[in-house]
């Protein structure tokens, strides 16, 4: 078999490799042509442990193989990006580029997947949209939705061992999107149709920012009421039938920041606590910067002086260089802005360079820094010893004061 994955991002390009470690012809396309570059040369252009040595095994086993146009296959996957537009309406536009770019390549019995997150409907709109610009194929091949649930720094082990949701447009397209995962998935394959699948992923990233949502309202209260939030939790943990999540400074990610909105979006009278949880999330953050702004400008003020900061992560979690949607990366540029020239150090340890932000090593900047904003809980920064002297302001628990 001979499978063409559209997208070579952060699941694209792993699910790639993992099919053809699997003994699956594989053909990556992606529009940036460094991605494919890299990717042709063994060299992977995203952090994730372990999946460098299966890509370099693949490529010089001649299983794999990018280019930044599809070819005829048995298979094709669009694992593109859904951003949403400026007023959080869902963009689908390159699930349908992607989808375009493949229709003259389909032929009969041929198997098309959708894995981009996307709104309720989506799988429905491209099979219509097939079926109009190529009527011949009507019927003849095989449409599913099965979203990805993979977390980044353990993809490798994830995508083969974690269950999956299969909605096919009917039960013989289901039947074939089956009989391809399982080739390389172990985990349990569920059988729905691709509305439910579709909801099903938006409801799990949406559930994820409700859990979210409520450990950073306690935050908010906690420092209202000179509570300690990180031993609060830790308390109320001990409840059998509770589990508050950790607070942090926001939420971001391509997913649980961005998938609710493909829910409020279609369905805004209804989505009542999924909207909320999005505004408190959001709200954290604002209130992370306004809280590093007070301190700086207390210090200035006691000190006579300007304060050095430290800007401590940039990506939307612990231990990765994704900095899609990250609450860090709003703090921080909201800080500099208005710094009235003080001197902020930026800090991001997954990242060797950025296009608007000059990094500095984070033991350094920690030295350097009259007031150390911790943003990102990376396990390099909890090594660094607690110093009283400083202004530490800890919004993601690395000493859980």
């Amino acid at each position: 078999m001979k499978a063409c994955f559209m997208g070579l991002g952060y699941i694209g390009l792993p699910t790639a490799i993992i099919a053809a470690k699997y003994g699956i012809e594989i053909i990556g396309v992606d529009i940036n042509p460094k991605v494919v570059e890299m990717t042709n040369q063994g060299k992977l252009h995203i952090i994730e442990p372990g999946m460098e040595e299966l890509l370099q095994e693949v490529v010089r086993n001649g299983q794999l193989k990018a280019s930044i146009v599809p070819e005829v296959a048995d298979a094709y996957f669009m694992v593109v990006p859904t951003p949403f537009k400026g007023n959080h309406e869902p963009d689908t536009s390159y699930v349908e580029a992607a989808t375009r770019a493949v229709l003259p390549l389909l032929k009969e019995g041929d198997l098309y997947v959708i894995e981009s997150t996307s709104p309720v409907g989506t799988t429905d709109r491209m099979k219509k949209m097939i079926f109009e610009l190529r009527p011949e194929l009507t019927d003849k091949i095989y449409i599913a939705y099965c979203p990805e649930r993979v977390l980044p720094g353990n993809v490798v082990y994830e995508l083969v061992h974690n269950d999956r949701v299969i909605g096919g447009m009917n039960e013989d397209s289901t039947d074939k999107a089956i009989e391809f995962y399982s080739q390389f998935v172990q985990g349990t394959l569920h059988r729905t149709n691709c509305k439910t699948a579709e909801m099903c992923k938006l409801t799990e990233n949406s559930s994820r920012d409700v859990q979210i949502a409520f450990a950073n309202e306690l935050s908010l209260i906690c420092d209202k009421a000179n509570i300690n939030v990180w031993e609060l939790i830790n308390l109320a943990n001990k409840h059998p039938r509770v589990n508050i999540l950790q607070p942090g400074c926001g939420v971001g990610g391509h997913c649980i920041a961005v998938d609710p909105y493909f829910i409020t979006a279609d369905f805004p009278m209804e989505s009542k606590i999924i909207s909320t949880a999005r505004e408190i999330n959001n709200y954290k953050a604002f209130w992370c910067a306004e809280k590093v702004e007070n301190a700086m400008l207390k210090f200035e003020l006691e000190h006579h002086r300007k304060p050095t900061i430290a800007m401590m992560g940039l990506a939307f979690k612990p231990d990765i260089d994704d900095l899609r949607e990250a609450p860090a990366k709003y703090i921080t540029t909201k800080v500099m802005q208005s710094c009235n020239n003080a001197d902020i150090l930026i800090v991001e340890p997954n990242v060797e360079e950025h296009n608007v932000f000059k990094l500095a090593d984070y033991k350094e900047a920690y030295t350097k820094a009259d007031i150390v904003v911790f943003l990102v809980a990376h396990t390099v920064f909890k090594s660094l010893a607690y110093d009283d002297k400083k202004i530490i302001l800890d919004f993601c628990g690395i000493y859980k004061k």
